[in-house]
């Protein structure tokens, strides 16, 4: 297969890079921010796709991040592009933070404190023996109420970075496009007079 590793990598290796990229986070980062920036939609589009992305990946039902921000998105008009990338929120990094956050958050919301009042948690046996009922009051369902206003907060603070870098993108490049056919229509008039001195 065309551009395939002639050694695949390890089990450790994929693990690794999927915790610890094999480019710099700087640069994986520069690299996701130009995709977004050079797609071809309207500023709002990009930015509330993006937005779509990061509410999205704010909620714990991994494996459906991508389908509920693609329904967002045609409901706030976004872009699904957009979208896809800006699911890319909830990664290895940051979903340790998120499900705190929304689990504390969600209990307080629901029962008015941090702390769980209840039967023993035994994560190990919910794991192998438990089914999505027997999970769903002590842990996702505070993780989803919690999440709502978090990724509502996440998701506007997203959609206004953007569609401001999507803008400051935009004129940079208008500005470089106008330089670029200055110097050129500069160098063909200068090219021109030269051929006319020489004729004459």
């Amino acid at each position: 297969m065309l551009f395939r590793r002639r050694k695949p990598d390890s089990f450790y290796d994929r693990v690794r890079t999927l915790v610890w990229p094999r480019r710099s986070f700087s640069r994986s980062w520069q690299y996701i921010s130009k995709r977004v920036l050079r797609l071809t939609a309207s500023p709002h589009s990009i930015a509330a796709g993006v937005a779509a992305g990061v509410f999205a990946s704010s909620t714990p039902f991994l494996g459906f991040h991508i389908i509920m921000a693609t329904i967002i998105c045609y409901v706030i008009r976004g872009n699904v592009i957009a979208a896809a990338i800006g699911t890319m929120f909830a990664n290895p990094l940051t979903l340790p933070l998120l499900w705190g956050a929304t689990l504390e958050l969600g209990r307080f919301m629901l029962y008015g404190k941090f702390s769980y009042e209840g039967p023993p948690l035994h994560l190990g046996h919910l794991l192998s023996h438990g089914s999505f009922a027997s999970i769903w009051d002590p842990w996702l369902k505070p993780m989803a109420i919690g999440s709502i206003p978090i990724g509502l907060a996440l998701a506007l603070g997203f959609y206004f970075l953007t569609r401001m870098a999507t803008n400051a993108f935009r004129r940079q490049r208008r500005k470089r496009l106008a330089e670029r056919a200055r110097r050129r229509a500069a160098s063909t008039a200068g090219l021109d007079a030269h051929m006319d001195m020489a004729a004459s």
